[in-house]
């Protein structure tokens, strides 16, 4: 009895809950307005895919496909190409018709039948990926692909297995079909499919796995080409009987849809592989961190995607110099320019960077010793390290002289303590002269006078100058440290060739770049560089820092790097590693050095430094043998442009030649005068005396 009252009970509660629903529902139209809830969004979704599809560029598809990316030189020669991805395109005249009739059979039967998509495939698809929304999964288990799908999802979207995906797929599908002819389509696919070992597209599919172009493959070898479709691992070079046995059944297939007989199917089942590996590896990459930086900055800069760049056959004209570019590389592939490994193997890593002064354009760059990695890191641009002394010219000695100081202007040279932390710099081997002129404690790389100096003009002013100079620097930095390149980051030697860039070119700094104009398929102008120089010190300023800067070549701690026969300008550094006993233990060395026509700047460490894994000598010629065969090599090609001035030593030579022979013509001068002076006295004295004598006589009477 009990049970029947619950049951009455929840009978009565539902029924009246359903009578209140159905009630609200009738009176404010719920259904209706589901109903215009669903098409309104399925407007906005179908609105939004529309314009995926209208803005993928599917005009340009052919035109990517058929052509590789190509990088050019600054003289617009071409240097290389980039192939990810991208096999050999041939048209359809020179693919064998078995390959399509394999493919059509194995993956696409009703492709001339259908515009795009298969709405049984996708009837599937759907009911797959609710199957895997129960179950948990974010992705679809298959789907009806037609040929356009799978060239729409290998063209212009990820591999990732989403419902999203998926109808991004369809759209762009059925642009391709509404632009394209089938038999473009399906050349389109064939050529740009994935067949194993690193090969794209039917041709160079042919040639790795059968030694014979396209146009020839016979019945049972395009088979096994559409087998590797699905699975491309199961090719006939590395798994033979796998593939085999995927080509009997592509066989099968081709007979079920009418393209060879059943008498036919037999004897090519019957058939061996005939594998024979003719394929050449078209190798484009030819300047590996060069053209690394360059996807970089098409990816940063022009906001194209890697797989654009890789795939649709953009030209990208650059500022690359190969002279510059090729002996960069040959240099650090030689060992004996370098120190030696430590004493488990690690190498002592190195990077340099080439800038041409006048506009920033970065004309040669190698990032490390390492083999070389696609898109690996790359010390040149990446790494973050302390300056050392480097930092000098721009932090002290440059807005010095912009506030009253002269190349040849007395520094105290002392050893001396600022502010409350009491702050002492010392000099290398602890050697002070009490004064020093600039020049010299710049050639020599004197820690005391260039505190002294910045703390005279002011800190802030310093570091007003690093920021002009384009260096990354932080309220951290601006104090005395920063005089000897203390930071609270670092900076790359990209950065450091960048900022001496001004002292190169009148004063006027220069943001490094790579790519100069991107041009796509169709031959429209994607991408251009557009900045130029900013003047952030005077003509005289430059003059005078480069006096002084080619007496660290000339005698100073760069002497053993300088180009034989060739005058430069520029400045060491090299910073401590704190973790090692050993007191000459150096983290970083550096050169930065410069002609009116390139910057090279070089970087000499190990990745991490250590008591184990450290660099030696802080006087900052470790890395000058190196710089030295680098000069020598470049400078030759460049234009050879001399400065308009000498060095700061000479300069203050010939000034107290001209002092001293300005004092002695004074000397003479004055004696001269004293002479006339005399002469002059003595005819007056004459001439008075003979004027009284007269007056006498006129007197006496005679």
């Amino acid at each position: 009895m009990a049970k029947y009252k619950d049951n009455s009970f929840f009978k009565t509660f539902f029924k009246r809950i359903w009578y209140f629903i159905y009630k609200y529902w009738k009176k404010f139209q719920i259904t209706k307005w589901i109903v215009v809830i669903v098409l309104f969004f399925s407007l906005i979704f179908t609105i939004y895919l529309t314009i995926i599809a209208k803005t993928s560029y599917v005009h340009n598809l052919q035109s990517n496909l058929s052509r590789s990316t190509l990088i050019y030189d600054k003289n617009g020669t071409k240097a290389g190409g980039l192939y990810s991805q991208k096999g050999t395109y041939v048209s359809s005249q020179k693919i064998s018709p078995n390959i399509p009739n394999a493919i059509l059979s194995t993956e696409d039967r009703n492709f001339y039948h259908e515009h795009g998509f298969s709405v049984k495939g996708y009837g599937r698809a759907i009911l797959l990926a609710i199957g895997n929304k129960i179950m948990g999964r974010n992705q679809i288990s298959g789907g009806g692909s037609t040929i356009s799908q799978q060239l729409a999802k290998n063209t212009f979207l990820s591999q990732q297995q989403t419902l999203s995906r998926k109808f991004k797929e369809l759209f762009i599908s059925i642009e391709i079909e509404n632009l394209y002819s089938k038999k473009q389509i399906i050349t389109m696919y064939m050529n740009n499919a994935y067949f194993g070992n690193g090969v794209y597209g039917v041709q160079d599919a042919s040639r790795k796995y059968f030694g014979m172009d396209a146009k020839n493959l016979p019945v049972q070898d395009a088979a096994v080409l559409a087998g590797m479709l699905q699975n491309p691992s199961n090719n006939p070079i590395d798994h033979p009987e796998a593939a085999k046995q995927r080509r009997n059944v592509v066989l099968e297939l081709m007979a079920e849809n009418g393209k060879i007989s059943k008498s036919e199917l037999k004897n090519y089942q019957k058939l061996p592989l005939g594998t024979k590996d003719t394929f050449k590896v078209k190798d484009g990459y030819k300047y590996p961190y060069y053209f690394d930086a360059v996807i970089n900055e098409a990816i940063s800069k022009y906001g194209l995607t890697e797989k654009q760049i890789m795939n649709d056959g953009y030209k990208i004209y650059t500022n690359l110099d190969q002279q510059q570019q090729s002996s960069f590389q040959k240099d650090f592939k030689n060992p004996e320019l370098f120190p030696q490994n430590a004493a488990d193997g690690t190498k002592v890593q190195a990077a340099s960077v080439a800038v041409n002064p006048k506009n920033g354009g970065v004309q040669a760059v190698v990032g490390g010793r390492n083999k070389d990695i696609f898109r690996g890191f790359n010390r040149a641009t990446d790494i973050k390290r302390q300056p050392g002394s480097t930092m000098k010219p721009l932090a002290v000695y440059t807005p010095a002289l912009e506030n009253g100081f002269n190349y040849d202007s007395k520094l105290v040279n002392k050893k001396l303590s600022y502010g409350k932390n009491n702050y002492t710099p010392n000099n290398y081997n602890n050697q002070y002269s009490g004064k020093v002129p600039m020049y010299e404690a710049l050639a020599q790389s004197m820690n005391a006078p260039a505190v002294w100096t910045l703390n005279k003009i002011g800190v802030n002013k310093g570091y007003e100058s690093v920021q002009k100079f384009g260096l990354p620097v932080t309220k951290k930095d601006d104090n005395l440290a920063l005089a000897l390149g203390g930071l609270s980051s670092g900076v790359s030697p990209q950065q450091m060739a960048g900022a001496y860039t001004a002292f190169a070119n009148h004063g006027q700094v220069s943001k490094p770049f790579y790519i100069t104009k991107i041009v796509d398929s169709t031959g429209k102008t994607v991408g251009k560089h557009e900045s130029s120089p900013s003047q952030i010190m005077s003509d005289d300023t430059a003059k005078q820092m480069t006096s002084m800067m080619m007496g660290v070549f000339d005698y100073g701690t760069g002497a053993t790097a300088k180009p034989s026969g060739y005058q430069i300008a520029g400045k060491t550094g090299s910073t401590e590693a704190d973790n090692s006993k050993d007191a000459d233990a150096t983290r970083d060395k550096w050169l930065v050095g410069y002609t009116p026509d390139v910057v090279v700047a070089t970087w000499e460490g190990f990745d991490n430094t250590n008591s184990s894994h450290h660099l030696e000598n802080l006087s900052g010629t470790g890395v000058n043998t190196l710089y030295k065969q680098q000069m020598e090599q470049i400078i030759p090609y460049t234009k050879q442009t001399p400065f308009k001035t000498q060095d700061a030593a000479t300069l203050v030579k010939e000034k107290d030649k001209q002092n001293k022979h300005s004092s002695s013509k004074d000397k003479n001068d004055l004696a001269g005068k004293v002479q006339d002076f005399s002469k002059n006295v003595e005819v007056g004295a004459k001439s008075v005396a003979h004027n009284l004598i007269d007056g006498a006589r006129s007197l006496l009477g005679r």
